[in-house]
This record gives structure tokens, sequence and C-alpha cells, in this order.
């Protein structure tokens, strides 16, 4: 098995991702082939380290695929590479609740035996960070941290200082600082960081987080550290797996799967960019032939589309663009009449409703295959992990069928005068959380803020390219 290092943080915020790409950065210098993960149900930062590692980043999720498919996914998804680079997701025991690690970085850790680098902020802190490092340090034996790096030092002086508190106090190893000012800044706003692809400088960006690891980190200590996790038992056997691709293949998408394949049109811009890397390989795994088309460019379906997937991201910020696209409108139109599968998550679902309304209160017409509107909201409108349980028959599961998925959004859904045509019924992970209807499912349509991970269970790609094969024009 390939070494392998888990970056966890005290909590959201401490810097883990640019000091993750970074670290991406100096290791493929070195000449190293980096697998890059992520844990959790994120698409943003999976981008940046996609784009530092040249190869797809891929997510890990214990709640939503199970352990045993999560561990399975991360050994196949290391196939060609030399070392695997896991950032994870909020504090290492932050999970799905308050009451357990399940879900969390720590828990994916000790699935995949990966050595922990803790980071912390230690910004307005000095003999204090020592107190923060022991109680991660002792706070559930059964999930060790190994070591520790600080982030957003004042000086060289600040960094050492606290380092050796924190050595004294735990006894474990200082990997490495970074300072307070370095220019690593990349812009914000409400779903997380700007995407990769989007950020004019990220190149930039990604090149100075590599020379800031490459300046301040023991890269031979961290080397030796991700070489001493043991070895991981055999994945279980699987009809098919992800397709390992390249090692240093594209970092933005999967083979485009057979040419005889049911063509599905998957809509990837500015405004569609989230979809997990081990979906699209399944898809393709499963005999689907992928063709990418952006709505945002005014691209209309690629001729021969047998279903359409559009994904998550931003819409509203290009909604005036996808507003003007009334060709692509209707080619969706068209296919839903054949009852052909149309997969719209969240942004997706926002783009197939009557209209957005976007942060400024104007109005974009949209492709009104959805009844009633969305409209942007000034706070987040839902955050979490979601139990849905399908109300119809659809293209992903069967009337009465559970699966995982979860929910990111700054908008609201307005269906007062929209018929009774849920697709799901959805429910939270928190303690008292009431289950609620969720979506829209009509023929082939199924539209809703959910993410639903086709990974969790090996059958659900199999079914949406059985629909695509039955829809499709001879």
């Amino acid at each position: 098995m390939i070494p392998r290092l888990l970056i966890a943080g005290t909590g959201s915020g401490v810097g883990k991702t640019l000091l993750t790409a970074g670290l991406i950065g100096v290791l493929r210098r070195r000449g190293l082939r980096v697998q890059p993960f992520k844990c959790g149900p994120d698409y943003i930062d999976p981008g940046w380290h996609s784009r530092a590692a040249g190869r797809p980043c891929r997510n890990l999720d214990t709640w939503m695929l199970g352990k045993q498919a999560m561990r399975d996914s991360f050994r196949r998804g290391c196939a060609g590479a030399d070392i695997a680079i896991i950032e994870g997701v909020m504090g290492l025991f932050d999970g799905a609740r308050f009451d357990s690690d399940a879900g969390s970085a720590a828990e994916i850790a000790a699935l995949v035996q990966a050595p922990v680098l803790l980071v912390l902020n230690i910004s307005g802190s000095a003999r204090s960070a020592a107190a923060t490092a022991l109680g991660f340090a002792r706070f559930d034996p059964a999930r060790p941290v190994a070591a520790v790096a600080l982030n957003f030092a004042g000086s060289e002086r600040h960094a050492r200082g606290c380092g050796a508190a924190i050595t004294d106090a735990t006894g474990l190893p200082i990997l490495g600082w970074l300072p307070r000012e370095t220019g690593l800044t990349v812009p914000e706003r409400h779903l997380g960081l700007h995407l990769a692809a989007e950020a004019g400088s990220a190149d930039a960006v990604l090149d100075t987080a590599a020379e800031a690891v490459a300046a301040r980190f023991d890269l031979d200590a961290l080397l030796r550290l991700a070489a001493a996790a043991p070895p991981l038992p055999a994945p279980a056997p699987a009809a098919h797996g992800p397709a390992d691709g390249p090692a240093d293949g594209p970092a933005d998408g999967p083979a485009d799967g057979p040419t005889d394949g049911p063509m599905l049109a998957v809509a990837r811009d500015a405004a569609f960019a989230f979809y997990y890397q081990d979906d699209l390989d399944l898809l393709a795994a499963a005999g689907a032939r992928l063709a990418w088309f952006s709505p945002v460019a005014g691209e209309r379906l690629p001729p021969g589309a047998a279903g359409v997937w559009l994904g998550g991201g931003y819409p509203e910020l290009h909604a005036r663009a996808l507003s003007a696209n009334t060709g692509l409108w209707q080619d969706l139109r068209a296919l839903h009449a054949r009852g052909a599968p149309l997969l719209a998550e969240c942004g997706g679902f926002m783009a197939l409703t009557e209209a957005l309304v976007d942060a400024g209160g104007a109005r974009h017409t949209m492709a009104g295959l959805v009844p009633g509107e969305t409209r942007m909201t000034p706070r987040l409108a839902a955050l979490g992990y979601r139990e849905a349980t399908a109300l119809a028959d659809t293209s992903l599961a069967d009337a009465g069928d559970t699966l995982r998925g979860h929910e990111f959004h700054y908008s609201t859904w307005d269906r007062a005068a929209a018929p009774p045509a849920p697709a799901w019924r959805a429910c939270g992970t928190r303690a008292g959380a009431s289950p609620m209807p969720a979506g829209h499912a009509d023929k082939g349509l199924l539209a809703s803020y959910l993410h639903i991970p086709l990974a969790q269970r090996p059958d659900l790609a199999d079914r949406l390219v059985a629909r695509l094969r039955a829809t499709a024009c001879p």
C-alpha cells in the first residue's frame, strides 16, 4: 500500500486547504505522483487539489458511502500513485453527529490507517497552543495524532516558541509552519473558496503555497511519517469499479466511456461544476458515454444525448447567460417529453425551475420543467447530510428506497403553486430532525437540492445507464 497522510485541523478556517495543496505541489515537484483525497461532501477544495496534483481528487465519506465502500474507493483511487494526501473536513473529530465521530476525518484516518498531521492556527496564541494540541492528542486514544503543523505564525520566533511548548506537552513533532503573511489568499463566496478553474491566479497561488511549504516544512520527516502507514486489506470484489485512468490524467474528468454506449450529456462550466469523480467513473464503467457541454457558453445538448446531468454550482452568478440559452431549454423539454433521464442537483435543480431570482432581486427565466422559482437568500438556507426516501420511481431509485446525500445552498424554492410531486422525503442527521418533502419527480426528471453520490450503492450507476439505453434514440 502506498504511503499516505491525512491533514486535519482543529476546526474550519485553520488553513488546511492551501497547506494541503502546497504540500501536494511540492511533492509533485519532487517527481512523486500524488493522489489527493478530500474527506466529506466537498466539491470546491477537491478542485484545488486536482489542479495541484494533475490528477483528479476523490472524496472519502463514510456516512454516505459506508465504511467498506469508502475504504475500497480509497484503495482503487490510489492506483498508479506514489503517495496519497488526504485533507480532512472541519475539525478532526467533527462528523455527522455531535455524539460520535462517524463521518469525521478521525474515523476516515483510522479506516485507511493514515497518520494524522494536525494543523493549528496559532495566530493570537502562545503557550495556549500547547493546551489545544494536548486536548486533540488525548481526546481519543484510538484516534492518535502523529505530528503537528502550525499556521498563521506571526514570525519564526513565534512558530518555534509555540512548537517547543507543543512538543514539551505532547511529545509530538512539529513538521513545519507557515507565516501569517504569505500571499496565500483565495477569494471566498457563499459556498466557500472560488473554484480553482475560475480563479485567474490559481496557478500562482498554488506555486506560492508549494514554495512556502518547501521553505518551512521537514519534507523528509513528513515522507517518513507517510511511509510508516501499514498495509491495508485488499478491496472487496465489485462487479465493476471506477476507471483508474492514467497516472497523470486530466484533473477534471474521467474517461468518456465506451464509444457505443448511450450518451449522457453532462453540463460542465462555471455554473455547473460540482461532480464527484467516482460517480463519473462509475457511469463510464457502467457503459455511459459522457459528453460535456457548457450552458453558460450558449451550447445546446450534444446530438444524440440520451439523458442529461446538471450538477451543482453557481447558476445564480450566470443567470443572465443561462436565461438567454433558450435553445437548451427547448432541448431539455424535448428529452423530458419522451421520458429520458434528466438528473438535476442543487444548481441544476435551480436552472430547471420557472425562474431564478438573484441576490439583487432580478428575475431570470429558466427551463420551466420544475414548478415554482428559486430565490437567493443572504443567509444559509440548508446544510448537512440527509437520508432521502424516494416517493416515486426514478432513474436512481424505486419508491420506498432510501439513499444518503447532502445539501448546501443559499437559496429557497418557492413552490406555493407547485403540484404535489415531491421526489424525496428527506431527513437530517441531527436529533429531532423532521422528515420533509424534497425536490420534484416527473417521468424521467429527478430534480432536487440533494446531492446523491452514486458510489454508495453498486447498482445506482447501472440503473441510470439502463434508463439511458431504454430512452436512447435508435
